[in-house]
């Protein structure tokens, strides 16, 4: 997929949400952008684990882990499998760990912080359903676009302006 640069996007679409910049980019692809798939969790990463390894190309996996702080949703490993299933990146109301390989995966990924505390797996959250955080309310099949200028969601697909 293309780069996106979100100010450019913005512009040329002024109809787009923008995420409070509360994020940030640890991934090693610095944009990133796709159709939105969405988990809600809180302290259990079992349905990202599920989903990393389900094909994931043109998708961004949105979790909402409710801000929690004290455990990662995403790590090594897992953002191995991502890129390696062809998701363009990930976004993660919570943490993640492992943050030197994931800078060198192909993969975006954009999360609050940072914990090495991994989550206990117990298969508790939801796949599909509308979140909101940041200030935004994402719903699946949306879109959202990703740099390190911030995070936008859009109800289509968007193209950068020429």
């Amino acid at each position: 997929m293309s780069e996106f640069i979100t100010p450019d996007l913005c512009d040329a679409y002024p109809e787009v949400e923008v995420l409070e910049p509360m994020f940030n980019n640890y991934g090693g692809k610095e944009s990133f952008g796709g159709e939105v798939v969405t988990i809600k969790c809180h302290e259990d990463n079992s349905l990202v684990k599920e989903n990393v390894d389900k094909p994931g190309h043109g998708k961004v996996m949105v979790v909402d882990g409710g801000g929690s702080l004290r455990n990662a949703l995403l790590g090594d490993m897992l953002a191995e499998k991502a890129a390696k299933n062809g998701w363009e990146g990930l976004v993660i109301n919570g943490c993640i760990r492992d943050v030197d390989v994931i800078m060198e995966t192909p993969l975006g990924v954009q999360a609050l912080a940072t914990n090495p505390r991994k989550t206990e797996k117990k298969g508790i959250g939801e796949m599909n359903v509308p979140v909101k955080f940041a200030g935004v309310h994402i719903a699946p099949g949306m879109f959202i676009y990703a740099d390190n200028n911030g995070i936008i969601v859009s109800e289509k697909a968007l193209t950068m302006p020429e």
